[in-house]
């Protein structure tokens, strides 16, 4: 049986490694000194905060260079527009100058001539000057007839023959470019049925003043009044007494966007369209209240209205002046 050889180690040599320690701690010392030798030296850096003043100062600054820039072209063109003016004065006058000569040698060659031939020279003359005329005429009209005319559109719209409106009306409002169904028959309806329940109120006063609603963005507001009738006949035997009678309504949107705005109540499948479905043409009248800034609006609805064979009335309200009636009024005029 073998036996194991045993391994001889070499002494360590303690020299050796304190000369490599200090090495290695040398190089650190000499890269400390190194890195505080260059943050000594880095120049230091002061984060300023922005001034508000002086970005705005800058933002006016700017403005005004690029005003100055904007001056300064506007006075280069207009120099150019003063010279150009000088030239044409100039070819002007000259021109002027030249016709005046011209004008002043035909006047002298005309004198020279006895009197048959003075007739010929005016003849030959005007002949000359209607025929510089009919040439330009003719290039002219050369010019017209290759320029492509432009098409004009004439709109059709029914004979402008009115009528009082006496069958079933429909209310429709443009304001503020926008168009809404005034709901004027359900607000109606409810004013006859509340100024029944107020009669008895008018006993006792001469005028009486409600509001109802909203109903689809309008109230109706009105006054009522008592009148007296004296009895007819001599004897005082015919009907009077006291009555109730509607002095004035008006109208007023609780808000100014209502309905939509025209370019999308044209659109199929509007609000605009889905009310308008429920109106049968030729049987209703449509009455369009519209204010001064909504006549474009109103021809838009017009033509379109016109296209699916509505009637139309048309009632202008002044600047400010609320939808309203009252028994002196007058009745839509339909086309």
């Amino acid at each position: 049986m073998s036996r194991p050889v045993p391994q001889q180690t070499e002494p360590v040599n303690g020299d050796s490694f304190l000369d490599i320690v200090a090495s290695v701690v040398s190089i650190m010392i000499i890269m400390v000194v190194m890195v505080g030798m260059r943050i000594k030296n880095a120049p230091v850096q002061v984060a300023i905060p922005a001034n508000p003043a002086a970005t705005e100062l800058e933002k006016d600054l700017a403005a005004e260079q690029a005003l100055r820039g904007d001056v300064l072209k506007m006075a280069a063109e207009i120099r150019g527009l003063q010279q150009e003016a000088v030239a044409r004065g100039t070819q002007r006058d000259a021109l002027a100058t030249l016709a005046s000569a011209a004008e002043h040698e035909i006047q002298q060659r005309r004198q020279k001539l006895d009197g048959l031939r003075q007739a010929d020279f005016d003849l030959a003359r005007g002949l000359s000057e209607s025929k510089f005329q009919l040439d330009q005429l003719t290039r002219e009209r050369e010019q017209a007839e290759n320029v492509p005319g432009e098409q004009v559109v004439v709109e059709s719209y029914p004979t402008p023959i009115s009528r009082e409106v006496d069958g079933p009306e429909a209310h429709l409002l443009i304001s503020h470019g926008r168009v809404v169904f005034v709901p004027m028959e359900a607000l109606v309806e409810q004013l006859k049925s509340q100024a029944k329940r107020q009669a008895y109120k008018l006993a006792e006063q001469s005028e009486l003043s409600d509001t109802i609603g909203p109903v689809d963005g309008f109230r109706l507001c009105y006054t009522l009044e008592r009148y007296e009738v004296a009895p007819d006949g001599p004897r005082g035997t015919g009907r009077g007494g006291s009555f109730v009678r509607l002095q004035r309504f008006t109208l007023v949107p609780i808000a100014e966007d209502l309905g939509e705005p025209v370019r999308l109540a044209l659109e199929q499948g509007s609000d605009f369209r889905q009310a308008l479905a429920k109106i049968l043409p030729g049987r209703t009248t449509i009455t369009i209240w519209v204010y001064p800034d909504g006549f474009d609006a109103f021809r838009q609805i017009r033509k379109e209205m016109y296209r699916l064979g509505y009637a139309i009335a048309a009632r202008p309200l002044p600047p400010g002046e609320p939808i309203g009636g009252s028994p002196d009024g007058t009745k839509s005029a339909a086309q």
